[in-house]
C-alpha cells in the first residue's frame, strides 16, 4: 500500500493511526500542502485524487479517498483489530463521534478554508486565527459533551478498545494544542487523548515521527 500523506494533515494523521492499529504496512508518499503553492493542487496529484485532498491510499493500483471511508474499508478487509464495536448502538455512537470531528469540525478549520479566508476575503491573520479557535472550541465542547455520556464506560472514546473515534480525536487535540487553545474545559477529551498517545500505534503516527516532518 502507498499512502499519500502530509505530516500535519488531520485526515492523514487519523488514517496513519488506523493503519498502525491494524498492523498494515504502507509506504508514505509525502504531498506538501504548502510548498510551491500546494503540491496537492498540481495536476500530478489531482490525477490521483481529483478533490486535491490528502490522504489517498493506493491499494494495488486502486486509489481510495476519504479517511473515514478508508478506515471502514480497513475494518472490512483487515478485521483482526476492529475499529468499530460489535453492537449496533456502539457502532452508531462511535460513528457519530467520528463524524462530529471529521465531518462537522475539521472542514471549518482545514487549510483550504483558512487560505480562502485570508487570500480571497482579505481577513487578517488575527481574525483568521480567531475563526479557527472559535470552531475548534465549538467542536471540542460538543465532543466533550458526547464523551460525558460515556463516562466510566472505558478508557477510550467508547469502551476499552480504540475505535475510529479515537483515531479522529487525537489529531483534533494535536491541532487544538498547536494553536494554543485552553484544554481545561475538555477533561474527557484530554484524558482519552493522553491515554491514546501513550500507545505505540498512536505515537508512531504523530506528525513529528513522519518522514516529511519539518
Amino acid at each position: 500500500m502507498k499512502l499519500y500523506t502530509y505530516f500535519r494533515s488531520s485526515a492523514s494523521y487519523r488514517l496513519r493511526i488506523a493503519l498502525n492499529l491494524k498492523g498494515v504496512a504502507y509506504d508514505s508518499i509525502p504531498v506538501h500542502l504548502l510548498r510551491n503553492g500546494g503540491e496537492q493542487l498540481q495536476q500530478a496529484y489531482r490525477d490521483i485524487n481529483p478533490a486535491a485532498l490528502v490522504p489517498s491510499l493506493d491499494v494495488d493500483g486502486v486509489i481510495l479517498t476519504q479517511s473515514l471511508a478508508i478506515m471502514e474499508y480497513l475494518d472490512e478487509t483487515h478485521p483482526g483489530t476492529p475499529l468499530l464495536p460489535s453492537d449496533a448502538l456502539g457502532r452508531v455512537t462511535v460513528r457519530a463521534l467520528a463524524m462530529l470531528i471529521a465531518g462537522d469540525t475539521h472542514p471549518l478549520t482545514n487549510l483550504r478554508v483558512l487560505t480562502y479566508l485570508k487570500r480571497e476575503l482579505g481577513l487578517s491573520e488575527e481574525v483568521k486565527l480567531e475563526w479557527y479557535r472559535h470552531w475548534m472550541r465549538e467542536g471540542l465542547a460538543s465532543v466533550e459533551a458526547l464523551l460525558a455520556r460515556e463516562a466510566g464506560n472505558g478508557i477510550f472514546c467508547h469502551g476499552n478498545a480504540a475505535t475510529i473515534a479515537d483515531c479522529c480525536l487525537v489529531p483534533l487535540v494535536y491541532n487544538a494544542e498547536r494553536f494554543e487553545i485552553d484544554m481545561g474545559p475538555y477533561p474527557s477529551v484530554v484524558r482519552i487523548a493522553a491515554h491514546c498517545n501513550s500507545l505505540p500505534a498512536f505515537a508512531a503516527a504523530h506528525p513529528s515521527q513522519q518522514p516529511d516532518a519539518e
